[in-house]
């Protein structure tokens, strides 16, 4: 049975949630451009071997993502440090206390 368009959707959602969970930029800009390249080559076909092919990919990338936040790296020049990773924040609260 082929599946559905919403398992599909679902399958996208889930591999694009597990590339952002990758701490290093490159690894997560790959995977990122990976599956949208991979689900818009797919696009519009019934094609159930793919579909299980993108869960056991999806296995693999979210065991991967874990390995990879065991091993943190300091940001890039090209990534955005925002408040969400504390560094613009403490870096605003470092300056604030020395005035």
């Amino acid at each position: 049975m082929p599946a559905s368009r919403q398992q599909v959707l679902r399958l996208y959602r889930n591999v694009l949630r597990a590339s952002h969970e990758f701490e290093y930029y490159n690894f997560r800009e790959y995977f990122l451009r990976k599956a949208r390249r991979d689900f818009r080559a797919f696009k519009g076909e019934d094609n159930t071997e793919a579909y299980n092919d993108g869960l056991k990919q999806l296995g693999i990338l979210r065991r991967q993502s874990m390995i990879s936040q065991m091993y943190p790296f300091d940001k890039l020049v090209v990534e955005r440090l925002d408040e969400r990773h504390h560094e613009i924040g403490a870096a605003l609260d470092a300056s604030t206390s020395h005035n």
